[in-house]
This record gives C-alpha cells, sequence and structure tokens, in this order.
C-alpha cells in the first residue's frame, strides 16, 4: 500500500527515493509501536491465576514475547492502516520542509 502512495503523493518529485524509503519505515515502525502497544494491552486484561496459566514473572515475559510477535505479524500481513497517514503527513512535511528551503536557498547537506 505504501508504494502505490509514494508515487502519488509525491508532487513536486523533491523527495529523493532514499528519503522516500527512509519516511516509510519511520511509517512502518511507528505502526509497528501502536500495535504492539495495544497487543500488550490486550494480553495485560487477561486472567492470570493459577487456573488459568499460573500467572507469575515467567508467564509475564511470555505475555511481553507473545504481543511483540503478534504485531510483527499485523505489521507485515499490512498493517492496520495507520502506516499509509502516517507516511502521507511525513511526505507531506518533508515537501514543505524542502520547497521552503528551496525557496529561502538554504542548502541542506
Amino acid at each position: 500500500m505504501l508504494n502505490a502512495l509514494a508515487s502519488s503523493t509525491s508532487k513536486a518529485g523533491t523527495t529523493s527515493p532514499a528519503q522516500i524509503g527512509h519516511l516509510k519505515q519511520q511509517a512502518q515502525d511507528l505502526e509497528g509501536m501502536f500495535i504492539n502497544t495495544l497487543m500488550k494491552e490486550m494480553f495485560s486484561s487477561l486472567k492470570t491465576d493459577q487456573k488459568s496459566g499460573g500467572g507469575g514473572d515467567a508467564e509475564g515475559t511470555w505475555r511481553g514475547i507473545q504481543a511483540e510477535q503478534m504485531s510483527d505479524a499485523v505489521s507485515k500481513a499490512g498493517g492496520v492502516g495507520i502506516a499509509d497517514a502516517i507516511y502521507s503527513d511525513l511526505l507531506a512535511v518533508q515537501e514543505a520542509s524542502q520547497s521552503t528551503q528551496s525557496s529561502t536557498g538554504v542548502s541542506r547537506s
């Protein structure tokens, strides 16, 4: 989804392919962190007594790993759509920054 968005969103074409790739990765990483937080919250609401799995530190560690793995799987499967929105905003900010720099004659190193 982000690949199609990249080609249609770059208005002036001033953003390099490397910058676009970096913006995509940032958007996907942020979405992954968001999904991970949601998964951890979901698992924290589960009952953890002796009858349901034992509780304790080991279960807490396992649930954290499980949340991380599940959120990675969701992200790799296309996520929940947050990355697309974040990417659009990041690209717009990048384009605006570059057009401001070029109109003021500021060179970006």
